[in-house]
């Protein structure tokens, strides 16, 4: 018999693998409405009249389909992990490989629930943290992909990360978040602004200030110094491994969001100071 913290892990598990199936969704079409939107604008802005022919494109329709021969998933098909598993990791349909990425990204966020419901029981504090950590998966993947990372994830973010404070839900003071926002900020905009007068040439997005004011906001200002150390090590071992393997894309742009959504997940389940103490600081 499972105790009461081995059960609700497990749940927790199990609604992480139907969220993350949800991200894959997110991660894949986010972007790409993105794109429509920014088309759209221009268009307007150059006084001609959008598409009509577009069929509607967000998170919920159309169906999700094959990229390959566009056959419709059934639902059957869309069971996180095991519908992997079942065919083989292939279309039921052309027989195309399925990406590995989509179980990946739905065991991660299982284990990511998992570790929520153990550590903090069902409590809202354990619910807050699920919606950090499904963010940060999501943000990850995007701005690997695109190099972007979207207002429509990093603003939620920081506010949640806020209110969370707020309510007490994150062991953080009001003081502290608000502080740790702007400093995350602050920071980041900082040595984007030193980079270019020294470059000419831009250093970083705007949605890195953004993501790392939200980190702010979650942990308080004190963290922020082990949390940039960490994605600023792990980001620069990436980089030089990726340009030795002349893997680096065209321009040689590394983003650095996904190693500040690592830094705040490795934060969530260790805490930030025990990467100062990893290093014997």
């Amino acid at each position: 018999m499972l105790e009461p913290g081995g059960l609700l892990a497990v749940v927790g598990g199990v609604f992480g693998l139907l969220i993350g199936s949800f991200l894959n969704v997110v991660i894949h079409r986010l972007p790409r409405m993105m794109e429509r939107q920014w088309a759209e604008d221009c268009a307007e802005a150059h006084g001609q009249a959008p598409a009509e022919s577009q069929e509607p494109f967000n998170l919920v329709r159309p169906r999700s389909r094959c990229p390959h021969c566009g056959h419709a998933i059934a639902w059957h098909e869309n069971i996180p992990v095991l519908s992997y598993l079942a065919l083989r990791g292939r279309c039921s349909a052309c027989r195309a490989p399925i990406g590995l990425r989509y179980p990946l990204v739905e065991l991660t966020t299982g284990l990511l629930f998992a570790w929520c419901l153990w550590r903090w029981g069902a409590t809202w504090s354990a619910a807050a943290w699920c919606g950090f950590a499904a963010v940060l998966v999501a943000l990850t993947l995007i701005d690997w992909d695109t190099t972007l990372l979207p207002d429509d994830l990093t603003l939620p973010l920081l506010w949640a990360g806020l209110i969370a404070a707020a309510l007490g839900w994150t062991g953080v003071t009001v003081t502290d978040a608000v502080w740790g926002a702007v400093a995350g900020y602050l920071s980041l905009w900082g040595v984007y602004w030193a980079f270019k007068l020294a470059t000419g040439k831009d250093g970083m997005g705007y949605g890195d200030f953004k993501l790392f004011a939200a980190l702010g906001a979650w942990f308080g200002w004190l963290a922020l110094a082990p949390l940039i150390l960490l994605a600023s090590t792990i980001g620069a071992a990436v980089g030089i491994a990726m340009k030795l393997r002349g893997a680096l894309r065209e321009g040689g742009v590394v983003p650095f969001g996904p190693f500040l959504a690592l830094a705040g997940i490795v934060g969530m389940v260790f805490g930030p100071q025990a990467i100062l103490r990893a290093i014997g600081l």
